[in-house]
């Protein structure tokens, strides 16, 4: 550009001085001519001027041009050095850059290493702990491997006492229905006794699958009597059969139970949960007055929702418990065991039309544990209408049904931290004493040999104090057997508890019969049990508890009371039983 500036400047400089010369020549022989050239000549002298001056400023323009061309190549050099000084910043913000990526990438890799070497150390710590771990169980194994299948073996050791006032003939289990009345030898002697046998001995197996829990369980003890059992010398009793049950519990909340276990009348104390059962913490096996259960065969279907609510569903093996005075030969419930049918011969079993049906509601809103039930049962007896006839016989025999029905409620809360726990149970219903501890009668027979069932009510409560050393505990309980009485042709009482029976000779004393082994049989004494009432005080002390199992000991103390029916006079004899018993239990681990 500034090239051509000058360039144009030059020409115009040309073309005006040659104008300017032609102009002069003319001018001057213009002037020799006219005189008028010298006006001309002064002209021209003036645009000479005008010239000169233009001369000069395009000298000075020429000057400005070049002051401006050396500004600009100065900018253009300082443009040049920014621009190479941004080419430097930007390659050395690319190094920077490139630099700071492959730190990055090199921290990266560092700390990939670092949790690489935890997660190593991690897994090595986790393994050696494992095998430490495997190495203890080794050693002393909580649970056994097989299979997938967990398996841990239970149950405890017991050296146990009971003292009696009166004397039953029993091992530390109490028969409450049998206490004597004042009449009876047994009465008048106190009994001491002392016993391993309601020592314990379980296992339970657990498995899983995908969406199931899969459990066995089996529970045994030696409170059974078999035919050659007896206590002279090896005191070898019967391993007697206490649960033995298989369950599958799904994910969906839904569980079957099939085999013997505790029955679906029994507390729980979570849920319907199978080995939670809210049993008295008494010593006797037999429990408690007024305590609801049965270990029998059993299924039961249990939905569970949200852990808040259970709904259950139990068939269970049914039995009759009757008590029948005066009554004529007309009649047939069951027969004594069969040997071969591996039965006790000694005992009576029932011919059982159904089994029991039980349905239960268990709720825990989120304080306290509350039960509601109900029980069916089915009787059934075969009458002999002719079985008084002159000529007797049995032809006309027909069987004879009779459903007894009973409902009942449990409530259980924890107070204070869950140190103190107290219960309520009571059940009622007319067939369902069998369910009762004391073993009230489910029913009699009336004179035509027709069922009667027996009104039965029990009811228990409990108060339970608990700490890391020690249980206390507090018992009240009653069971109840209502009258269920008729006169028969004869004018005379049948059933049970009627007020025709003779109770006179409760209170005299029989002599024994012979060998020192057989009191006497007091006469004159039906003796129908109306109610039962015990009162229990005990506590356990436990020395240790850890992982080498729990050591205990603890007394107990109760008091029962038996009332009868009224017979004849008025007369309704009554007895008490003063208890003492000790155990003391190691539990394995």
């Amino acid at each position: 550009m500034r090239q051509v500036v000058s360039a144009m400047i030059t020409v115009l400089l040309v073309a005006n001085l040659a104008i300017a010369q032609d102009t002069g020549a003319a001018g001057k022989r213009k002037a020799k001519s006219n005189p008028a050239s010298q006006n001309v000549s002064a002209q021209l002298s003036q645009m000479q001027k005008a010239m000169d001056a233009q001369q000069q400023q395009i000298q000075q323009l020429i000057q400005q041009l070049q002051g401006k061309e050396q500004q600009l190549e100065t900018l253009q050099q300082q443009m040049n050095q920014i621009q190479s000084t941004v080419t430097q910043t930007q390659q050395k913000a690319d190094s920077t850059a490139s630099q700071a990526a492959q730190q990055q990438r090199d921290v990266t890799a560092v700390k990939s290493d670092v949790d690489d070497l935890k997660t190593a150390a991690t897994n090595t710590t986790l393994a050696v702990q494992e095998t430490q771990k495997n190495l203890s169980e080794a050693a002393s194994p909580m649970a056994l491997h097989f299979k997938g299948i967990t398996i841990t073996p239970g149950g405890f050791l017991a050296a146990e006492t009971v003292w009696r006032q009166k004397a039953l003939g029993s091992d530390i289990n109490t028969p409450f229905n049998a206490i004597p009345f004042s009449g009876a030898s047994q009465s008048n002697m106190s009994e001491f006794f002392g016993s391993g046998r309601q020592s314990r001995v379980s296992m339970l197996a657990e498995g899983k699958l995908s969406n199931a829990k899969l459990t066995g369980y089996v529970e045994a003890d030696f409170l059974s009597a078999g035919v050659t059992s007896n206590n002279n010398q090896s005191n070898s009793y019967t391993l007697r059969q206490r649960q033995v049950w298989g369950q599958a519990a799904l994910e969906s909340g839904w569980s079957f139970t099939g085999g013997q276990m505790w029955s679906l009348v029994t507390e729980t104390r979570k849920g319907m949960d199978n080995r939670t059962e809210a049993l008295p913490m008494t010593i006797d096996p037999q429990y408690h007055v007024g305590f609801s259960w049965a270990r029998q065969y059993g299924f039961r279907v249990v939905k569970d929702f949200g852990d808040k609510f259970w709904l259950g569903l139990s068939l269970e093996n049914p039995q009759a418990t009757l008590t029948t005075h005066g009554n004529i030969a007309n009649f047939l419930v069951g027969s004594a065991g069969v040997g071969g049918g591996l039965y006790n011969l000694n005992a009576n079993y029932s011919f059982n039309p159904s089994p029991d049906i039980i349905v239960k509601a268990v709720m825990e809103p989120g304080w306290g544990h509350y039960e509601v039930f109900g029980v069916i049962s089915h009787f059934r007896d075969r009458i002999f209408p002719n079985a008084t006839a002159t000529t007797p016989s049995a032809s006309g025999a027909y069987n004879n049904s009779a459903t007894g029905a009973g409902v009942g409620a449990n409530v259980r809360v924890s107070m204070l931290q869950k140190h103190v726990d107290a219960g309520l149970h009571f059940m009622a219903g007319k067939g369902v004493g069998r369910y009762g501890t004391s073993g009230l009668p489910d029913l009699t027979v009336r004179p035509d040999g027709v069922l009667a069932l027996v009104q039965s009510y029990q009811s228990l409560a409990t108060l339970e104090w608990h700490s890391k050393k020690w249980d206390l505990y507090a018992n009240v309980g009653g069971e109840y057997a209502g009258r269920s009485a008729f006169v028969n042709g004869s004018a005379a009482g049948v059933g049970y508890g009627s007020q025709l029976f003779n109770n006179s000779g409760c209170s005299t004393e029989p002599l024994p019969g012979s060998g020192g082994f057989s009191p006497g049989s007091l006469s004159g004494c039906t003796g129908d049990t109306r109610n039962i009432m015990q009162g229990t005080v005990g506590f356990w002390y436990r020395f240790y508890k850890g992982p080498k199992g729990t050591i205990q000991w603890g007394p107990q103390y109760s008091y029962l009371v038996r009332n009868t029916w009224s017979g004849v006079g008025g007369i309704g004899p009554h007895s008490t039983e003063p208890m003492v018993f000790t155990s003391f239990r190691y539990y394995l681990p």
